[in-house]
């Protein structure tokens, strides 16, 4: 018989996740009831907001309960259904689990897919998934990008990073991208297209709050935050005349017991500016809108989107890791059959 084996949690991480918080399990594979199906898990998305999941903390989702398996967003195929829409062999998305096998009630956060229209499977993950239209919907949406104006990005190199930036430049902004290192900077202007590539690392807030503004001279327009701590107070003291500052993710304080916020926010009173925390679940019932002008902008040679493909189940806590040492180079998958 076939087993599923499952990425645990075994307890709640106290600061940077460390292997003893997880388990390697194999179990039995569910057999699926009334309207359900089994998926096999094909790939899985690791993402940054995994770690606000596991602490017992109030979010937006409920915690990850100890003693069940990482939730997680995959791609996979039928197994065994017992639901008329979903055949077996049928390829299917949803938030399920780092699990070879997951048992997932069909409608709801199962969808079929169209495997046809891509490259690869995973691009469901990446552009065509809830990262890439988290840059969409954030940007065009929320922040409401118009030409001529500067757009600053922290997480530059990252995988909603990256996409916001180009899809900044189609907008017609002038983008100024922060990423760690001078691989991932350099990655900025050739790949990404970004008009100025700012190192944070080693730097001061003050001394970065400066490159800024040097980058940006009339100050910034829009802010995509996806880092936090010093990183935004720089950013802060840089917003012209009414910014908007879209608040899309804190990795820099995730791992970290103190959070010390942003220092700086008094900015936003007097440049009477706009703080929006944003998340991408208000807008899946446009996910088919997002995902179509996606695909377009691919086509036409305007968007690229790299993907950090790593293999193993029995590798999903050093891949996970990848995240938070800054060594995942796109968007950061997990190859699981």
């Amino acid at each position: 018989m076939t087993m599923n084996r499952r990425f645990l949690l075994k307890r709640r991480p106290e600061g940077t996740p460390v292997p003893e918080d997880f388990e390697l399990v194999s179990e039995p594979i569910a057999e699926p009831g009334e309207g359900e199906i089994v998926v096999r898990n094909h790939y899985a998305s690791l993402d940054p907001a995994q770690r606000g999941w596991m602490d017992d903390a109030p979010s937006y989702m409920p915690p990850i309960a100890l003693g069940d398996p990482v939730r997680a967003t995959t791609v996979g195929r039928v197994h065994t259904s017992n639901h008329p829409d979903f055949a077996v062999g049928d390829w299917v998305m949803g938030l399920n689990a780092l699990e070879d096998y997951s048992l997932a009630a069909a409608g709801g956060f199962t969808s079929a897919i169209d495997v046809s229209q891509v490259e690869s499977p995973t691009q469901f993950l990446s552009a065509m998934g809830a990262v890439g239209l988290t840059a969409y919907f954030g940007l065009l949406e929320v922040a409401k990008p118009k030409p001529g104006e500067t757009l600053i990005v922290s997480g530059a190199a990252g995988a909603v990073g990256s996409v916001v930036g180009q899809i900044g430049k189609i907008k017609g902004c002038r983008t100024v991208g922060i990423a760690g290192g001078s691989e991932k900077c350099r990655k900025l202007t050739e790949r990404y297209g970004y008009d100025v590539a700012i190192d944070y690392k080693g730097k001061t807030v003050d001394q970065l709050a400066q490159e800024i503004a040097q980058a940006a001279p009339q100050g910034v327009d829009m802010v995509f935050e996806n880092v936090g701590g010093d990183v935004l107070d720089a950013e802060l003291l840089n917003l012209a005349k009414h910014a908007r500052i879209v608040l899309c993710g804190l990795i820099s304080e995730y791992n970290s017991p103190e959070k010390h916020g942003a220092r700086n926010l008094w900015r936003v009173l007097t440049q009477e500016a706009t703080l929006h925390g944003y998340l991408i679940s208000a807008y899946v019932d446009r996910f088919a809108e997002g995902g179509a002008q996606m695909a377009q902008w691919m086509a036409q040679g305007k968007l690229v989107m790299d993907e950090d493909v790593q293999e193993g189940l029995e590798n999903a806590y050093a891949a996970f890791m990848r995240l938070f040492s800054g060594a995942n180079t796109g968007k950061l998958i997990l190859k699981i059959a």
